[in-house]
């Protein structure tokens, strides 16, 4: 029996996944040609691939733009010309072995035409070939593209079928060199917006059918293995479970459940936890957070006591407080971290109170409020580099955040200097000049403490790791951190924003004692964004 393995990647970038083709590819040939398999993917970020028929010309955006939307442009082995591939584009790698005797690479191309024409024909869509042009087209428009690659008479590579009814990507290139006509997509023809989850399974179904396979599995996606120096023993101990029982007691959320933070159980076993207010569903999307979306529920009026409670009894010396974005409420929930603040404030005197706010869509009124409750850090993430915002950030505005940062400093009661704080992710796709820049433009306004770590996605459907960057190149970003001026700075694969906050916090305080005034933070020059 003949059977064909489907793979769903969810969301991910174009070079891991061609990485992982290649890696079935072996697989494939070391086995005896029954097994084949189809990797269904939505690429993100989006990509322009260039096929070894490609014309420069056919690329209409420059390369500065395509930068700038956060798009990677690559040269693939794979045949045709030039395409573009992004979300609400499914696309699908077949990996299997061609019979030289009964299946030429034309035919094989045929037969991924055919699955097309067979999906849209279930979809009550007429659809059909175009003269010598590869592909299938409705009317004189392109709905999918084809391009194979073959290795040893093994084929890769694939197609890609325009599902949502967005295709403004097209408008970067001449879709596969073909000057005389549009593309299409299912949702614009169909006039209802056409989920890629439902047209999933229909292609695998159609691609079994015209590939020959008997039977269909589906196999579980493999993330990119952890390297060495992430992977590590959790600590176990009855403080952990203590600390689990009482947040239940209490209601409460922590962001190291609910982002799936790396460090969760050794922070539990030490007794901390970073209280996570307002719910636990965010009013954004962003792409490389765990924290679920959706409709979210009003503020708990118990909320701050709860806090308060927990904190107590948990001994904590330093508090910190963080929240899920809430631009649904007048305030951005600047009023209720103030009321929590002065509930922990009445229990515990003598704590440090960081918080880890939203950008409260930048408003200065918000940053007051929740200054004026009395907090010692004021932290801000802008989390990585403004020309990755579209992709990962896409609500949230790199300027923004920077001033954000900048009034913290500005506004903080002159009898309680705040110290003000940020972090980044790295292996997101960033270039090292791009955090560099962000470095800079962090210390113009006045920033004093910085946490970098390494981003790990929480799911195959989240931004995709671009790399994962090794602790001696993590240690060389701090030394430059530091020789710019910051107070405090932590940098390690798992560092994380509140990360061993008490320790920065009391290097930013050895660094400016409490009754020193604040450094006037300087403009920034020119942000890049």
């Amino acid at each position: 029996m003949r059977t064909l393995r489907a793979i769903d990647r969810g969301r991910a970038a174009y070079q891991p996944t061609l990485e992982f083709q290649l890696e079935l590819v072996e697989r494939v040939r070391a086995g005896d040609g029954k097994r084949g398999y189809v990797v269904l993917v939505e690429h993100d970020p989006p990509v322009i691939t260039l096929g070894r028929r490609a014309k420069a010309e056919h690329v209409v955006a420059s390369r500065r733009q395509i930068e700038a939307a956060g798009w990677d442009l690559v040269e693939s082995r794979r045949g045709g010309d030039v395409t573009w591939h992004g979300p609400g584009q499914l696309v699908a790698y077949p990996i299997v072995r061609l019979d030289p005797r009964r299946r030429t690479v034309h035919g094989y191309v045929r037969n991924l035409e055919e699955a097309i024409i067979h999906l849209l024909a279930r979809f009550g869509v007429e659809a059909g070939r175009r003269g010598r042009h590869t592909g299938v087209w409705v009317g004189a428009e392109k709905i999918a593209a084809i391009g194979v690659a073959v290795r040893r008479w093994v084929a890769y590579h694939g197609l890609a079928l325009n599902v949502a009814a967005d295709l403004r990507g097209f408008d970067a290139i001449v879709p596969c060199g073909i000057r005389d006509s549009g593309v299409t997509s299912l949702s614009r023809l169909l006039g209802r917006d056409v989920p890629v989850a439902e047209v999933k399974p229909v292609l695998v179904a159609c691609l079994r059918e015209t590939l020959g396979f008997d039977a269909v599995v589906a196999e579980a996606p493999r993330g990119p293995r952890l390297p060495r120096w992430l992977r590590r023993r959790a600590p176990t101990g009855p403080h952990a479970a203590a600390v689990r029982d009482l947040l239940a007691e209490l209601g409460l959320a922590t962001v190291c459940s609910s982002a799936h933070c790396p460090n969760q159980a050794e922070c539990f076993a030490r007794r901390t936890a970073t209280f996570l207010i307002l719910g636990d569903r965010c009013t954004r999307a962003c792409r490389f957070c765990a924290v679920p979306g959706g409709p979210p529920l009003p503020p708990r009026p118990d909320e701050p006591d709860a806090v308060a409670e927990a904190a107590a009894r948990l001994g904590l010396a330093h508090v910190v407080i963080t929240s899920v974005t809430r631009d649904d409420l007048p305030d951005g929930g600047a009023g209720h971290f103030a009321r929590v603040l002065r509930a922990v404030r009445r229990r515990l005197p003598h704590a440090a109170i960081e918080v880890l706010t939203p950008d409260f869509q930048g408003s200065e009124s918000a940053v007051a409020t929740v200054l004026a409750a009395g907090c010692d850090v004021f932290n801000h993430n802008v989390e990585t580099v403004p020309r990755l915002y579209p992709v990962v950030r896409p609500e949230a505005d790199y300027r923004r955040s920077l001033s954000v940062l900048a009034a913290a400093r500005r506004l903080a009661p002159p009898a309680r200097p705040v110290r003000t704080k940020s972090g980044l992710m790295v292996g997101v796709g960033e270039t090292r000049e791009e955090l560099r820049q962000v470095l800079h433009d962090l210390r113009q306004v006045g920033c004093d403490a910085l946490t970098i770590g390494q981003y790990l996605a929480p799911s195959p459907n989240h931004h995709p790791v671009a790399r994962f960057v090794e602790p001696a190149e993590l240690a060389e970003i701090e030394v430059e951190a530091r020789a710019l001026g910051f107070p405090a700075v932590a940098a390690g694969p798992r560092v994380r924003s509140s990360y061993h906050a008490e320790e920065l916090f009391a290097a930013a305080t050895a660094a400016r004692p409490a009754h020193s005034p604040p450094e006037p933070a300087a403009a920034p020059r020119t942000l890049p964004g």
